[in-house]
């Protein structure tokens, strides 16, 4: 997980409304593109080789096989105060469970983690279920029995 060495907290902000501007939602349908994406594979994967991506935008993360989408999860990512990092990175190790702890938060058992950089990891969440925004301190969150599938997936190794 992410940590700050900031200690003062710095205030929204304000703006001239208090009630959030409705837009418009998209379908579902929307987000389906009319003909198929071609998806290219990131430096190192092999043909056939298991591999993950995490869209930030949208808050999603896709497991894949080669250039095969295997599944697609909602997730929560960083907050713009404590951004997920970006880039290519290899999941290093994994744990069944662990404890997380940072400024403000201490986390027992947390299920199916993956770390691949630093303290910034893929897991199972049970303290939310507020999937589709970004509320995490750096980490990728997904509903715990979506973790379980990815850690089965996946490898010390995955991209």
């Amino acid at each position: 997980m992410w940590s700050s060495s900031l200690s003062k907290k710095i205030a929204p902000i304000p703006t001239e409304t208090d009630l959030p501007i409705p837009t418009a939602t998209r379908s579902l349908a929307e987000e389906q593109p009319d003909s198929p994406v071609e998806v290219y594979l990131p430096a190192g994967v092999k043909k056939g080789e298991i591999w993950i991506d995490v869209d930030l935008t949208n808050q999603q993360l896709r497991v894949y096989k080669g250039k095969n989408l295997l599944n697609t999860y909602i997730v929560s990512t960083g907050t713009w105060r404590t951004p997920t990092v970006t880039g290519q990175y290899r999941i290093y190790v994994k744990y069944l469970s662990a404890d997380m702890a940072g400024p403000g938060y201490y986390l027992s058992n947390v299920p199916y983690v993956m770390y691949f950089y630093e303290g910034y990891g893929i897991h199972g969440t049970y303290w939310h279920n507020n999937f589709g925004t970004p509320m995490s301190h750096g980490c990728v969150n997904l509903r715990t029995d979506n973790a379980e599938w990815v850690y089965n997936m996946s490898n010390i190794g995955t991209v």
